[in-house]
């Protein structure tokens, strides 16, 4: 029976509203250091592989936890698991806020990735318990359109915040805001239809289908013995990995080494990239739906991805808008990578989605954990010997080589994504 249109419609797009603003906080968190490479490089004393490191230390937790996390989502719903992990994130924010050293900054920090590594789980989660399966795919690109939106946040915007309240205020604000939204989602959210007293939707389980009584073990099992799970990993492994270092981290100094740009205009740069996420993921997810396929977007979107980033690591110097234009398509055909997600929840059961995407999104999110300490060894090598008030200025041609291990990144997921089609034929 369906759901009675008239109210559990806008209830459960204003419940994933709600949840959607902790994936929008988790974006956020994990991508300020571009923004504060400078600041953190100063207050920190950092070459650029301590930052790398800095940065990378919400990744490695929340790269290692994704399949646990998808395990607890499965088994006690979005809504508890959500409302902890954002009050332990944002816990672990205004810690960073307060840190004074790379040892305090990478703890509190690695806090902030135990508290993230639940939320995007707990979003997929919740859509499949709430939205009908030819709604899934446009839910998840809608989702990660606001995690896009978390990612702009912390590009201008943040870096006008900075200019004028400082780095910390910035932090600790959000972190207080976190601290916030994590009540409010334990107090809106349900992880079911069932749970809020409504009938399911069409082809959606209900009741101890939905949530919670399943076996788990069985569930982990089949998912990592699936061939098709790990070579989509290793391609969002290197997508993922790549995008997040270079609109997270590096692509910020980029632009101020060789452009010779204020950090506020570089940011701006960013900031266009990081919309080819927020209106890519939506459209993908949109088109993928109406057509009833995945695997054909995501091969098209990682060729995409390899043809951009070439042609900085063949320029090296590009026009600006080129620069602007490349991180916004590789960002924008990431959006059709993340359909990867819908194919794997597509082949198990509804108790087992949790833990699906858990391991999917573990590999993914190991990349942005891997690359950006491959980058920023890379960097440290092309150092000019050179630093403005206290930051190290690296060179283009190492800034080339950085976009080379990109394209080669996007190669090696074409060729995942190909064998996944060869398999399927």
């Amino acid at each position: 029976m369906d759901l009675d249109w008239q109210t559990a419609r806008t209830r459960r797009w204003l419940m994933w509203g709600v949840l959607a603003l902790g994936f929008f906080l988790v974006s956020f968190n994990r991508v300020t250091t571009g923004v504060l490479a400078e600041d953190l490089t100063r207050a920190f004393g950092l070459t650029a592989t301590e930052l790398s490191v800095l940065h990378s230390s919400f990744f490695y937790i929340y790269a290692l936890l994704q399949l646990p996390a998808g395990v607890l989502v499965d088994r006690y719903g979005p809504r508890r698991v959500s409302s902890t992990g954002i009050v332990v994130m944002s816990v672990g924010v205004c810690g960073f806020a307060l840190s004074g050293s790379l040892v305090t900054g990478f703890l509190t920090r690695t806090l902030v990735g135990l508290g993230g590594s639940v939320i995007y789980l707990s979003v997929l989660r919740f859509g499949a318990n709430w939205f009908r399966p030819n709604e899934f795919a446009t839910v998840v690109g809608i989702s990660i359109a606001v995690s896009g939106i978390g990612g702009l946040a912390a590009t201008t915007p943040l870096a006008v915040f900075v200019a004028a309240a400082g780095w910390r205020v910035a932090t600790l604000t959000a972190g207080v805001g976190g601290l916030v939204l994590g009540v409010s989602v334990y107090l809106a959210v349900r992880d079911s239809p069932a749970h809020a007293g409504l009938d399911a939707p069409t082809g959606v389980a209900s009741g101890a289908d939905a949530t919670g009584e399943v076996n788990v073990l069985a569930n982990t099992r089949r998912v990592l013995s699936s061939l098709d799970a790990w070579l989509l990993g290793v391609m969002l492994f290197l997508v993922i990995g790549t995008n997040l270092t270079i609109l997270g981290l590096w692509g910020v100094p980029y632009l101020v080494h060789v452009y010779d740009l204020g950090v506020p205009r570089a940011s701006t740069v960013v900031l266009v990239g990081t919309l080819g996420l927020v209106v890519g993921s939506p459209l993908f997810g949109w088109l993928s739906d109406r057509a009833g396929t995945r695997l054909g977007f995501v091969f098209a979107g990682t060729v995409a991805f390899t043809l951009c980033y070439a042609i900085i690591a063949v320029a090296g110097r590009p026009p600006l808008v080129v620069v602007a234009g490349v991180f916004f398509f590789a960002n924008f055909v990431s959006g059709a990578t993340s359909l990867s997600y819908t194919l794997i929840k597509e082949r198990y059961p509804a108790s087992a989605s949790g833990v699906a995407t858990g391991a999917l999104n573990s590999l993914g999110y190991a990349g942005a954990a891997v690359v950006p300490a491959v980058m920023g060894v890379t960097l440290d090598a092309y150092w000019t010997g050179q630093t403005v008030a206290g930051s190290r200025i690296y060179s283009l041609a190492g800034y080339r080589l950085a976009f080379g291990f990109a394209t080669l990144a996007g190669l090696v997921g074409v060729a995942c994504t190909l064998l996944v089609a060869s398999r399927r034929e």
